[in-house]
């Protein structure tokens, strides 16, 4: 686990865009979410047919990298990431089980159902390829706030805290962070990009 006091320089650099900051933090906390995932997973064995714990831990770290690039998150210690992502994955795994189910692809009224169909599901979670897609997704979401929610965006991502943005740009510092999440919120609605 990271020490406390190379945590805060850890999520700068994530913030930031470092791949090995990256690589470092998947190494740290993949096997935790995973094992989560599978503990899931295992209460439902037809569902456990269906989705993979890498698949779904993929998602979730595409998920974390977008939205800590943007600054949504206030992390202080090595925990708080570990609570954030163990609950991002419970949240996309739930997500995924209902979107199945919505799509008529439900297991309980297809228990014959054939090994192409189950690659097909499972090929719709995220892949090592998407994260690098990220990158135009960040783009997109920076280009379609205004300019006081880019700056915050920017401030946000160089890990200032919401106290001091306040006093930057005026205001308080939860008016600024509810601005913000109004204005992330408003993004992804546009886009089409699920929130958990």
């Amino acid at each position: 686990m990271q020490s406390e006091e190379s945590f805060p320089d850890l999520i700068r650099r994530v913030r930031a865009g470092d791949s090995a900051a990256a690589a470092e933090l998947v190494r740290q906390y993949e096997p935790e979410i995973r094992r989560t995932i599978r503990v899931r997973l295992r209460l439902d064995s037809r569902m456990r047919r269906l989705f993979d714990s890498m698949d779904v831990c993929q998602s979730v770290l595409a998920s974390f990298f977008t939205r800590a690039a943007l600054g949504q998150f206030d992390i202080d210690q090595p925990g708080q990431v570990l609570k954030l992502l163990v609950s991002m994955a419970r949240t996309k795994l739930a997500e995924q089980v209902r979107r199945h189910h919505r799509q008529r692809r439900d297991q309980r009224r297809r228990e014959d159902m054939e090994p192409e169909a189950l690659a097909a599901v499972a090929a719709e979670t995220a892949t090592p390829s998407s994260a690098v897609a990220n990158e135009e997704l960040l783009n997109e979401i920076r280009r379609l706030l205004n300019d006081e929610e880019r700056n915050i965006a920017e401030l946000r991502g160089a890990g200032i805290d919401w106290a001091e943005i306040a006093r930057e740009l005026g205001g308080t510092p939860d008016g600024r962070r509810m601005q913000y999440a109004r204005a992330l919120d408003r993004v992804v609605q546009m886009l089409g990009i699920e929130r958990e």
